[in-house]
């Protein structure tokens, strides 16, 4: 297995920035997905997206256990998003590889599909309810530069990124 690099932890400007399109899919795209799956492996996390590695562009990878408890695996290159247009919530905690250590409740629509191209360009869609659309969103939004926790109240925020031993947490971008 390829050697997993350190999860870029919450404060890095990778973390706040959108990704980038992957414009080729060579050699190169398939490296950075293993290195992805094996960082995700060493963390025990079912999901890590490019920048989260360090990576500015818009791919990620996901091991999530599905909702019949199958686990999902698969990567996501330039990905589309969609959720429920019904109001229906999953109000369940959530955690990040990039805030270890600590949870919040999120609510998050209860079902999500993502549709996209796995390392080699072949279609790829992943969709579902429970553990698995949480993960897909949570894996998106790392791709708009959004960290679970800036969905968070502004206090709610301080106080886990103060648990996580964060020393300069600062705002996220507007």
């Amino acid at each position: 297995m390829a050697d997993a690099p350190l999860i870029t932890r919450y404060g890095n400007p990778v973390l706040h920035r959108t990704a980038q399109p992957v414009e080729r899919f060579d050699d190169e795209l398939v490296a950075l997905a293993e290195r992805m799956r094996a960082s995700m492996a060493a963390a025990d996390g079912v999901g890590v997206a490019g920048p989260q590695i360090g990576v500015g562009l818009r791919v990620f990878v996901i091991d999530c256990p599905g909702p019949d408890g199958e686990n999902v695996v698969a990567t996501l290159v330039n990905p589309v998003l969609e959720v429920s247009e019904e109001r229906e919530l999953d109000e369940s905690e959530e955690g990040c590889l990039s805030v270890p250590g600590v949870w919040n409740v999120v609510p998050r629509p209860a079902w999500a599909a993502v549709s996209g191209f796995d390392e080699f360009g072949k279609p790829v869609r992943v969709e579902g309810t429970g553990l698995l659309a949480r993960c897909l969103q949570h894996e998106y939004d790392h791709l708009d530069g959004i960290v679970y926790v800036d969905r968070l109240p502004k206090r709610t925020r301080r106080k886990l990124l103060d648990a996580m031993g964060t020393p300069e947490w600062g705002e996220p971008p507007a």
